[in-house]
């Protein structure tokens, strides 16, 4: 994995697990308004580092682990997953022992898929990743619901470090068809689970409400996958401080 931060590692600490086919830093845009009060960290995924060999979800969760100890960081204010990176993130929230207050999941990848399909599914989104590079992010609108300038860099970055093998062993070791990992009722209070309402992703509200009954499910009408993070940064990073300063959603006017 590779890092990068904003902010005094003093103050409290932020974690963000960033989406599929973009590198940690598609978080910068919502980390820089957060970043005056909070420690911000945005680790990018070993299957989008050059020259590194993808081992499993295990490994990435003990080299953010070791990244954080070794930077005095003993406890999470929030951790932030955003699409695919939620099934990482369960597997932190699971394993790390890094104390963690709250966790926000925007529009997360919940899929549980059985290991035939998913071995199918590697060449085309190889060549899906690869192209935003080949085609300096040209073919983004193909990819995603948009292809806004600003995420287009963090796209072409990820293809040009991608490997078949390492997305290969990634995708073996994830979107797993087993059950969702159990929380305890007190932690599910503090986490939120957002959906926006035209969002493909969408479909798998209802399965992780079933698993986490306690837990805090928002709803942004009308807005797609992500699209309130890409294209509002400044709001979002505000929505994000307000969670945790007062542990529970402002009030948006968007908010079902």
């Amino acid at each position: 994995m590779l890092f990068e931060t904003l902010g005094d590692s003093s103050k409290p600490a932020v974690l963000f697990f960033h989406a599929m086919g973009v590198v940690g830093r598609s978080s910068e845009p919502v980390a820089s308004f957060l970043c005056d009060r909070y420690y911000c960290i945005m680790p990018t995924a070993t299957v989008y580092c050059k020259g590194q060999r993808y081992v499993g979800k295990a490994d990435e969760v003990r080299q953010v682990e070791d990244f954080l100890r070794s930077h005095g960081v003993n406890r999470l204010e929030l951790v932030v997953a955003s699409s695919l990176g939620a099934d990482l993130t369960l597997t932190f929230l699971v394993h790390s022992r890094i104390s963690v207050k709250y966790a926000f999941f925007d529009g997360g990848q919940f899929a549980q898929i059985g290991k035939g399909t998913r071995r199918i599914m590697v060449p085309f989104l190889y060549l899906a990743i690869k192209s935003l590079y080949w085609s300096k992010g040209k073919t983004l609108g193909k990819v995603m619901w948009c292809s806004d300038d600003s995420i287009k860099p963090y796209f072409i970055e990820a293809g040009r470090n991608l490997r078949y093998a390492n997305l290969h062993r990634m995708m073996m070791d994830s979107l797993e068809d087993v059950a969702f990992p159990s929380f305890p009722v007190g932690f599910q209070k503090r986490m939120f689970f957002e959906f926006g309402s035209v969002e493909e992703h969408f479909k798998y509200r209802d399965a992780v409400m079933k698993a986490y009954p306690n837990a805090n499910f928002p709803v942004f009408e009308g807005y797609n996958h992500m699209q309130y993070q890409i294209r509002d940064p400044k709001g979002f990073a505000s929505m994000l401080a307000y969670i945790m300063e007062c542990g529970y959603m402002p009030q948006l006017s968007f908010l079902a």
